[in-house]
C-alpha cells in the first residue's frame, strides 16, 4: 500500500510522463499501464507486415474494447478529425462483432474540442452497435494510481517513502548539495519564509505541492548541514544557483510542474536510490520554503 509521499511522487511521475511522451512513446506508456491494470485481459497490439495493426493499439477481451491512441506534438483539428474517422471505420471493418466498444486515447489533458466531440456523436449514430468513448489524462491517471506498488515501480522506478525520508542524514545530503551548481550569492536575495498562499500562487499540482510539504519534515536537517559546514556562504551560493535556474526555466514559458521537474533534475534528479531521492526532496523543500525557488505572494496593502 502506498504511503502519502509515494502517492505524491508517483502522481507527479505520471503527470510528467503524460506531458512528455508523444507518438510511439505515449502508446508504449499507455500499453504498459493497461497491461498492469488488466492482467491477462488487455493485449497490446503492434503493427505486423503489410497488414498493420488493424487500427488497434490495444484490445481488452472482457468487454471487447478496441483502443486507438493518438498523441501528436500538437493537436490540430483537421488531422484529429481525419484520424478519428479513418481509425474508427477501419476498426469496424477489421474487428466486426469482436468490437463492442471503441475507445479513443489521446494526450490532450484539456479534453477534445467541440468538433471532435461532434464527430464522435456522428460516428456513434451511424454505428449504434458500438459504444464510442474518450480516454485521456483523468482516466489514465485513475488507472495508474490504482496499481500496486510493485507495478508502479516497474513503470516509473522506486520513489522514497515516508520511512525512507526519515533516514536521510548528513551523509546522504552531502553529495547532493555539493553537486548542485553554485553561483556567487546575491546579497539582496529574499530569505523570508513564504506566505501560506505560495503553493496556490505558483499553480503547482497537488502532487508537486504535496511533495514539498512532506519534504519539509527534513528541511531542518538541510539547515543544520549549512550551519555546520565550514564555508558560511555555501547555502547562499546554492540558493543563487537555484534562483538563476528558476529564472531561466520561467523565461521559456514552462508550466509550474515542468519547472518543478527541471529543478528536481538540477538538484540531483529523482532517479537512483529512494534515499538519494529523499535527500533531493529535502533540499527542494528547504529552498522552496526560503523563497529561493518559485515566487511568494505579494502582501496586500497600500503601495
Amino acid at each position: 500500500m502506498l504511503d502519502e509521499l509515494q502517492r505524491y511522487a508517483y502522481g507527479l511521475n505520471f503527470a510528467n510522463a503524460f506531458l512528455r511522451d508523444r507518438g510511439k512513446a505515449f502508446e508504449a506508456m499507455f500499453s504498459k499501464i493497461m497491461s498492469h491494470a488488466f492482467v491477462g485481459d488487455f493485449v497490446p497490439v503492434r503493427p505486423y507486415g503489410a497488414k498493420g495493426d488493424f487500427k488497434c493499439d490495444g484490445y481488452r477481451a472482457s468487454d471487447k474494447t478496441v483502443f486507438q491512441c493518438y498523441a501528436p506534438d500538437s493537436m490540430k483539428i483537421t488531422a484529429l478529425l481525419k484520424k478519428m474517422e479513418v481509425d474508427f471505420l477501419g476498426a469496424v471493418a477489421h474487428w466486426g462483432k469482436n468490437m463492442r466498444r471503441w475507445t479513443f486515447v489521446h494526450n490532450d489533458g484539456r479534453g477534445l474540442p467541440a468538433e471532435a466531440v461532434r464527430k464522435m456523436v456522428e460516428l456513434q449514430a451511424a454505428h449504434p452497435d458500438v459504444v464510442l468513448l474518450e480516454f485521456s489524462e483523468a482516466e489514465l491517471r485513475s488507472t495508474t494510481m490504482a496499481l500496486a506498488l510493485h507495478q508502479l515501480e516497474d513503470l516509473f522506478g522506486p520513489v522514497p517513502s515516508g520511512r525512507v525520508l526519515e533516514q536521510v542524514d548528513f551523509a546522504t545530503l552531502r553529495p547532493v548539495l555539493l553537486s548542485i551548481k553554485r553561483i556567487d550569492p546575491d546579497l539582496n536575495a529574499p530569505v523570508t519564509a513564504p506566505s501560506a498562499e505560495k503553493l496556490q500562487r505558483n499553480a503547482l499540482s497537488k502532487d508537486a505541492a504535496g511533495l514539498l510539504l512532506v519534504g519539509r519534515r527534513r528541511e531542518h536537517l538541510v539547515e543544520s548541514f549549512f550551519e555546520q559546514w565550514p564555508l558560511p556562504d555555501l547555502g547562499e551560493q546554492i540558493a543563487e544557483g537555484f534562483r538563476s535556474r528558476y529564472r531561466a526555466l520561467k523565461a521559456v514559458g514552462l508550466s509550474a510542474d515542468q519547472i518543478f521537474g527541471e529543478l528536481q533534475t538540477f538538484a540531483g534528479g529523482m532517479t537512483g536510490t529512494a534515499l538519494h531521492q529523499g535527500a533531493v526532496l529535502a533540499v527542494m523543500s528547504y529552498f522552496f520554503e526560503r523563497c529561493d525557488i518559485f515566487e511568494d505572494v505579494k502582501p496586500k496593502g497600500p503601495p
